[in-house]
């Protein structure tokens, strides 16, 4: 949660060249979001997840941190494809082309989805899941109106 929280707010921007700017309110809307999620899914992991002896051996943690290492992978290589799209001064709507957008045409959105939901399934509280279910939603609208 925390590496994929550093990528996102520290890494991911220093990448981007230009773009679009983003609304204000849209950016104080996010950044409630991620402070009131990042604090739900600390204090839930923290103070209310209890796990067995040997958890990290068990089949839903190896299994979900694996599907949530491929989401992470998959949503770093589709930033990279998205960024390298247009040469510098170029303009214009181009199609993402190679990794898993030969298959879908979100790929960013579904490595993010993925991710969580192998995150939910590693961490196995109500907290993972439903922050799961609000990323597939959420990022499976945006997905549509892209795909559109």
């Amino acid at each position: 949660f925390l590496f994929f929280g550093c990528y996102r707010a520290l890494i991911f921007p220093l990448l981007i060249r230009e773009g679009k700017p983003t609304p204000f309110f849209t950016f104080v809307l996010a950044l409630l979001f991620c402070v009131f999620n990042g604090y739900l899914q600390g204090r839930s992991l923290t103070t209310y997840a209890t796990y067995p002896p040997g958890w990290l051996g068990d089949s839903r943690f190896i299994t979900g941190f694996f599907v949530w290492l491929i989401g992470m992978a998959i949503n770093i290589h589709s930033d990279h494809i998205l960024r390298n799209l247009r040469k510098p001064g170029e303009t214009g709507y181009k199609i993402p082309r190679g990794g898993m957008f030969e298959y879908v045409s979100g790929a960013n959105f579904f490595g993010e989805i993925l991710e969580w939901f192998g995150f939910a399934l590693a961490c196995c509280t109500i907290e993972s899941l439903a922050f799961a279910l609000c990323t597939l939603f959420i990022l499976g609208s945006r997905a549509r109106q892209h795909h559109k």
